[in-house]
């Protein structure tokens, strides 16, 4: 034995039906304009996009060594050597203020970088 529902009135579903179409088309208005919110973080993003770009080029442009790899010509400031670590590695520091790390390995009893 089912219970059975008597059917809505057709008045009634119809009601139904536009409220959830009016409420459908005001969902899909109002998400076709991002928020002024929004618009602003993406500025935002493209700015620090640039500015990470910016900085990265001019690191390039400090770093030492050429494209090929090779250290700058010049004279050589100071040296220092960090063993015994994770990263071992010579680092030279040259007179125009650049850097070059080489890393280091032991083999048999002797460290080698480069």
């Amino acid at each position: 034995m089912s219970l059975r529902q008597p059917p809505l009135p057709c008045a009634l579903g119809r009601s139904v039906q536009a409220s959830l179409l009016a409420l459908a088309l005001l969902l899909a208005g109002c998400q076709t304009r991002p928020s002024a919110q929004a618009e602003r973080l993406d500025r935002l993003e493209l700015r620090l996009q640039q500015m990470e770009q910016r900085l990265n080029q001019e690191r390039q442009r400090h770093d030492g060594a050429d494209r090929s790899g090779k250290p700058p010509a010049g004279v050589i400031k100071s040296l220092t050597l960090r063993s015994g670590t994770e990263d071992d590695r010579l680092r030279i520091y040259w007179a125009n203020g650049s850097t070059t790390d080489l890393p280091c390995t032991k083999e048999q009893s002797t460290l080698v970088c480069g």
